[in-house]
């Protein structure tokens, strides 16, 4: 198991220290895999470190390079969105 860094702006960061955001969107040019410890550095408007950090611990990874669920005049027109879903004991 990995313990990997990454950038994180403020906004970000906050949705996810108070569990409103319970995913990250990223581009695949590195390598995680589930049980990976992400710590998310978060950085001010000008890119620098603010002192401030959080570890999550990654579970399911989609990647989607080769995923063709949709055509590309679809994706195109709408776009995607990257849905959270909460255990089913939050309903």
């Amino acid at each position: 198991m990995s313990e990997i860094h990454k950038k994180i702006d403020r906004q970000y960061y906050d949705e996810i220290a108070s569990g409103k955001k319970t995913f990250e969107l990223r581009l695949a040019d590195w390598q995680c895999d589930p049980g990976d410890t992400l710590v998310l550095d978060e950085v001010d408007d000008n890119r620098q470190p603010t002192g401030r950090s959080l570890r999550r611990q990654v579970g399911y990874i989609l990647k989607t390079k080769d995923f063709h669920a949709f055509t590309p005049e679809e994706v195109a027109q709408y776009g995607y969105q990257v849905i959270s879903l909460l255990p089913e004991d939050a309903l």
